[in-house]
């Protein structure tokens, strides 16, 4: 029988690890299962921090959400880089969201309004002046809006740093998936590895992404597919996050402090198709073509599919759910890496006894059944 952990956390991308390491920092028994931890979804993703800019009109909850965890992300990113060593390459110039037609224009126009209307703080732009933010911009662009309280960060070394700061906080990586979870004999949660292992713990938490729902059958969690591409240039080739619409589909791109610009991104409901289409690659080339011209001169550096875990509602999963002391952190959607922070504090307050943030009160696991 293999050690017993007060927390056996099933999934080890960025919301199962600020979990993990939130939960051993006080002072719990913390096991991680994932044999490659942060290489799902949070592999893939642009590390966009960006609840203003990413607002619709049907989803007001998720957005106090992502404001609330976009508040934390300071004080988050520096407790961790501080333990870990590890710099996030953490970016607060905002985001910048142009229209090439006037068609653009109006919509984003409508959009400014319906946020000023939430109290968030948007700047609209002529064309010169988006093209004085970022000269690589195509001359067709007409106007923008710069999202100036969007941040970004690099998740790949937000996973590195998560996991330093983990191990040296007394975690345990176990290098297995969890194949299932039921009862031990004391009457708490076990889980059973895929080795055969069999884990006693006092809480289990599911973090497992797209794959959530085969733990916990009653979690409503899909995988949405997305094609993403990592291309290198110059550094300062562009400083901000840059978005737009393009033939009707949203297009972003992400700079890096190294030169890396992260391009996406496809959305397709195809269940967990690992390929990386030509199809999808010539789309976001050309899109971000109308966006940034020159794009087209920067190496293709890597091509990407993640799986974002997407819910009926697009709320994430947070809370007690199925048998006692198993609880979920997932359902993230586009969102894991701007909402580990509030993911990490609620669930690690569920752990210990205490009051989760009030914020995530949209996002208890029983919404679905009622």
């Amino acid at each position: 029988m293999s050690p017993a952990y007060d927390v056996v956390i099933a999934g080890g991308g960025v919301a199962g690890l600020a979990v993990a390491w939130r939960a051993a920092r006080r002072g719990l028994s913390v096991a991680v299962a994932d044999p490659t931890p942060g290489g799902g979804a949070t592999h893939a993703s642009a590390g966009m921090l960006a609840p203003v800019s990413e607002v619709t009109y049907t989803e007001e909850p998720l957005l106090r959400l992502g404001l609330a965890s976009l508040a934390a992300w300071p004080a988050f990113r520096a407790a961790l880089e501080d333990e870990s060593g590890i710099e996030l390459d953490y970016r607060t110039d905002g985001t910048l969201e142009v229209a090439r037609s006037a068609d653009d224009m109006a919509f984003l126009d409508d959009l400014a309004a319906f946020e000023r209307t939430l109290g968030l703080r948007v700047e609209r732009l002529t064309g010169r002046e988006c093209r004085s933010f970022e000269p690589m911009l195509a001359p067709s662009v007409r106007g923008g809006l710069l999202a100036r309280d969007d941040a970004w960060v690099n998740p790949r070394r937000v996973v590195r740093a998560l996991l330093t700061a983990f191990e040296k906080a007394g975690g345990v990586l176990v290098s297995e998936h969890v194949a299932e979870i039921g009862a031990s004999g004391t009457g708490g949660p076990s889980v059973r590895l895929t080795n055969g292992d069999t884990v006693p713990a006092g809480q289990v938490v599911v973090a497992a992404g797209s794959w959530s729902a085969s733990l916990l059958p009653g979690l409503p969690v899909r995988p949405v597919k997305g094609e993403i591409l990592r291309l290198r240039g110059p550094q300062g080739f562009l400083t901000r996050c840059v978005r737009g619409l393009v033939h009707g589909s949203p297009a972003y791109l992400v700079p890096r402090g190294d030169g890396e610009i992260t391009l996406g991104a496809t959305v397709q409901e195809l269940g967990h198709d690992e390929r990386v289409t030509a199809g999808g690659v010539y789309e976001l080339l050309r899109d971000a073509r109308e966006l940034v011209p020159g794009i087209t001169e920067l190496e293709l550096a890597e091509t990407t599919v993640g799986f974002r875990p997407g819910t009926p509602d697009n709320l994430p999963i947070i809370g007690p759910a199925g048998p006692p002391g198993v609880f979920a952190a997932t359902g993230h959607g586009r969102n894991g890496v701007l909402l580990c922070p509030i993911t990490a504090d609620a669930v690690a307050a569920f752990l210990t006894g205490d009051e989760p943030p009030q914020v995530i009160g949209s996002c208890h696991p029983g919404r679905f059944s009622q």
